[in-house]
């Protein structure tokens, strides 16, 4: 076989040996001296001596790996039925219309990854959990709007301003999901690794979000409002009415523009000490965007830190960064993070924490070489530029470029706060990280073109009042 194809598939005689060690054997077949050197020379190029390098690899313990999945699920679980229960309390009816709709969400993500054979990372679930949030801040939005026209028309009905609050938050849903699809398949194209996957289960989420927000949700939603019963009580519908949250920010809320200048001053503060503490502690790279080797342990009794590093430095290990976390179970969890070393290392470094903390199981064992963590680290910086710059190109073309580059400093600076936060106290920036900060531009941007959207009304609404 060379490169999945079969070259030759021959009767061969039995090895023979020969002197000086090793064995030989022969092919036989109608050959020409042609084909004979052809055959020769492949089978000679399946046998080149080039150097193998492991360049990643990835050991998950059986017990660490059932509760990543547990905890993923429920945390899955319990976020859709927080975010069911909220919306059916603040607008009934068609907010419980909207939790099936959510629902046919996961089912749609679900059935999409299982079609393209995907496999779910940490940051692929985070990519699969904001697209949630943009599905339910699409009926949000729809359900806002249809509240708004009921207020002003009630005479029409509810459904004439269900499908008017369709109609009207149309433009800001598509501009939020193609910001996020942009972003996504950028990623996709020129990141890898977590990133990727964030990507790839975005635009999964995205699309299924979008299904079930203004197909699944509008068809159950127009199918009640339809009803008899329900166009008699329009109490229940959960459309008669601007909520009274809404009600007190519209007349009696907090005027946050009023202090704009304050609000810039905290900002720039805070980007200040950001800066300064990436300037001055420095960002705890992980070992995915250093390369090296990490190690996890759990230990049937518990250890301090400072023992768990003596420990581990007296192994002959001293440069070794050790970490102390509480696990499952009572059981205490130990990270050591060092540059490559042997199995035979990692293996003394197990003994050695075992004899100080009883019982000690590998749960993770992660081995990233520099050629790899350099060209993640690179790939994922590229890939966040080009990402933002194409949110901006977007959204200077369908609003305006001040809107654009203000959008795109307020997404700069809610990261860089993040990132400075993780400076001050050391975190490390790994792949969840990643996740997390990808889950927070997302959401950023969305909010902010919702309100781009409504001022763009706003404004022709007062360009033109006789249209208005």
């Amino acid at each position: 076989m060379l490169d999945d194809k079969v070259i030759s598939s021959p009767g061969v005689q039995p090895s023979m040996c020969q002197s000086g060690g090793g064995a030989s054997t022969s092919i036989y077949g109608s050959f020409t001296q042609a084909t004979a050197t052809d055959l020769a020379v492949l089978i000679k190029g399946g046998a080149l001596p080039v150097k193998v390098e492991i360049v990643e690899q990835r050991t998950v313990g059986p017990t660490l790996g059932k509760v990543a999945i547990d905890a993923s699920i429920e945390a899955a679980i319990i976020g859709i039925v927080l975010t069911g229960l909220f919306i059916m309390f603040v607008y009934r009816l068609v907010g419980f219309l909207a939790t099936i709709a959510l629902g046919t969400y996961a089912l749609l993500a679900y059935g999409m990854l299982v079609w393209l054979g995907a496999t779910l990372t940490l940051p692929g679930l985070a990519g699969f959990v904001l697209a949630i949030g943009l599905a339910i801040d699409a009926n949000v939005l729809v359900f806002e709007r249809a509240r708004e026209e009921y207020a002003e028309r009630s005479a029409a009905g509810l459904e004439p301003a269900l499908t008017t609050g369709f109609n009207k938050a149309w433009s800001a849903i598509i501009d939020s999901n193609v910001t996020t699809l942009l972003a996504a398949a950028l990623l996709f194209f020129f990141a890898s690794g977590p990133v990727k996957g964030f990507g790839v289960t975005l635009s999964i989420g995205v699309v299924a979000s979008m299904v079930s927000a203004l197909v699944i949700a509008r068809v159950l939603c127009e199918f009640a409002v339809k009803r008899a019963f329900v166009r008699k009580r329009p109490g229940i519908s959960g459309l008669a009415g601007t909520g009274r949250i809404r009600k007190w920010l519209t007349e009696s809320g907090p005027d946050l523009m009023k202090r704009s200048g304050t609000w810039i001053v905290i900002t720039l503060v805070v980007a200040v000490v950001s800066i300064g503490g990436i300037a001055i502690r420095g960002l705890n790279l992980g070992v995915e965007f250093t390369g090296g080797r990490l190690l996890e342990y759990s230990t049937s009794k518990a250890i301090d830190p400072e023992k768990a590093r003596e420990v581990v430095s007296d192994a002959g290990f001293p440069s070794a960064v050790v970490q102390s976390s509480s696990g499952q179970e009572g059981r205490e969890n130990i990270t050591v993070r060092l540059d490559k070393i042997t199995d035979d290392e990692a293996v003394e470094i197990q003994e050695a924490l075992a004899a100080a903390a009883g019982d000690v199981e590998k749960e993770r064992d992660e081995l990233i070489g520099p050629s790899l963590g350099k060209e993640l680290r690179d790939k994922a910086i590229i890939a966040f530029v080009i990402a933002a710059l194409a949110q901006m190109l977007y959204l200077a073309w369908r609003f305006r470029w001040t809107y654009a580059l203000s959008a795109v400093l307020s997404m700069s600076s809610v990261v860089l706060t993040v990132v400075g936060v993780f400076a001050w106290w050391g975190k490390p920036i790994d792949g969840v990280f990643l996740a997390a900060v990808l889950s927070i531009i997302g959401l950023a941007v969305n909010d902010t073109i919702v309100v781009f959207d409504r001022i763009r009304e706003h404004t022709r609404e007062n360009r033109h009042p006789s249209a208005a």
